[in-house]
């Protein structure tokens, strides 16, 4: 009898910055610098950003880079005001 072993993947959550501008909605993912990227809309934009994430995340493995933690978690948006 063959014993099944199921492979688990673990998941990794990253914070992105949602930027709207006249026509797209710019994302930015600050775990990785390299990464910015847009959409049409806020749907395409975290599409593009997931892509943009994991084909980062490729590259960096593959070349024994370190992969950054997963930062979703305690992420938070802060507005500052300052005089004009």
């Amino acid at each position: 009898m063959h014993e099944s072993k199921q492979v688990v993947m673990a998941e990794l959550r990253y914070a992105v910055v949602l930027e709207p501008d006249e026509d797209t909605v710019r994302v930015i993912v600050p775990a990785f610098p390299e990464i910015a990227t847009f959409g049409a809309n806020r749907e395409e934009a975290l599409r593009m950003a997931a892509d943009a994430i994991a084909l980062s995340v490729e590259y960096r493995r593959s070349k024994g880079l370190d992969v950054p933690i997963s930062d979703a978690e305690g992420a938070r948006l802060e507005v500052i005001t300052i005089a004009a």
